[in-house]
């Protein structure tokens, strides 16, 4: 596999969207958790770049417009017509003053606050304003940013924000520029398959990215909600496959499982999947980054990355040749689910 492979988002768009096997995702240069140097930050989007990646995705919500404006600089270079771009929609940035400032999880960010804002004016304001901030006439996909219960706290809170989105225009605010030509695809960027399984039982979304509910961890998607997008032909972004780190480090003291520390029971899972990659010469990292995409609804893989050695240790991993004892391995021990798709093997054995 090439990190350069193109495969397509589904094909059903009036304009299909190419996507190379690994994207680049902005949240790390938006400074999440520490500062990130300008310079580090377009090193790393020129190596993603000259790796043959071309599908970069972002949101306001990364440094409160940081990444957007990083990405802005570096697209310049590469020229808009050679790439995919998406960012999101649901978090609208307002000036503010120093103590009213809202980083989240990110560090050294402009004076904005952020403000939830999933209704039709909401949308095309967020929208607007990206455009503004990453300076580029449109994007190729907008995706409805965090109305997972992860994100707003709890489900009865999610419910409230998919509401917001039916019933006071947001989901036609995407349709419009979706049927308008203005952008390619829509969709949602979330932490939880359920919400999106909710979102396709109400609307016409062409695909979604999906941080880290299908990983080497994690295979409850494939309970109802995968198979439904091979049905309807929803393409999936995956974000996060290191489960926020876990599946990158291995089992270490310190090490982060969705955005926390990792309980013992994770830890001991990730133990022995680790030992089954190192009988066979794997590195952890690179069975994660692979497995997701086995599956045929994941399109393209999104890790993170904050620097251009990052990237490249990415890119590596990615096009490392794996075998696939490991995979049957993996589900004899009952580390991965026996329903997980896996091409190579299905391709080989055909």
């Amino acid at each position: 596999m090439k990190v350069s492979d193109i495969t397509h988002l589904n094909s059903r768009t009036a304009r299909p969207i190419p996507l190379t096997r690994m994207g680049f995702g902005g949240a790390p240069i938006g400074n999440l958790y520490r500062k990130i140097s300008d310079m580090d930050a377009q090193a790393a989007l020129q190596s993603a770049y000259d790796a043959g990646i071309r599908f970069f995705d972002t949101a306001p919500q990364y440094g409160l417009g940081r990444s957007e404006t990083r990405f802005g600089k570096a697209i310049k270079k590469f020229g808009r017509d050679n790439i995919q771009l998406s960012t999101k929609v649901g978090r609208l940035l307002l000036e503010c003053e120093p103590h009213e400032v809202t980083p989240e999880a990110f560090v050294d960010v402009p004076h904005r606050r952020i403000v939830f804002d999933y209704t039709y004016d909401g949308v095309m304001r967020s929208y607007d304003a990206s455009r503004g901030r990453i300076g580029v006439a449109n994007t190729d996909i907008l995706l409805v940013h965090d109305v997972c219960a992860f994100s707003q706290g709890s489900e009865g809170a999610s419910d409230a924000k998919v509401r917001e989105l039916f019933d006071r225009g947001g989901y036609k605010a995407l349709t419009e520029l979706r049927d308008a030509g203005e952008i390619a695809a829509i969709g949602a960027g979330v932490n939880e398959w359920q919400v999106c399984e909710r979102l396709l039982g109400l609307g016409d979304f062409d695909g979604f990215l999906l941080a880290g509910r299908y990983t080497l961890l994690e295979q409850e998607a494939l309970n109802s909600f995968l198979p439904l997008c091979k049905n309807r032909d929803v393409g999936i972004i995956l974000g996060g496959p290191y489960n926020s780190g876990i599946l990158a480090t291995g089992a270490v003291p310190g090490c982060k499982y969705n955005y926390a520390e990792a309980p013992e029971e994770v830890m001991a899972k990730v133990r022995k999947i680790q030992a089954v990659c190192s009988a066979h010469n794997t590195p952890l990292a690179a069975a994660a980054l692979q497995f997701v995409l086995e599956h045929p609804c994941v399109k393209t893989v999104v890790p993170g990355a904050v620097n251009a050695a990052e990237v490249n240790a990415n890119t590596t991993l990615l096009e490392r040749d794996i075998p696939m004892d490991l995979w049957s391995d993996l589900r004899l021990e009952g580390l991965i689910r026996l329903d997980a798709p896996l091409q190579s093997i299905a391709n080989n054995v055909a």
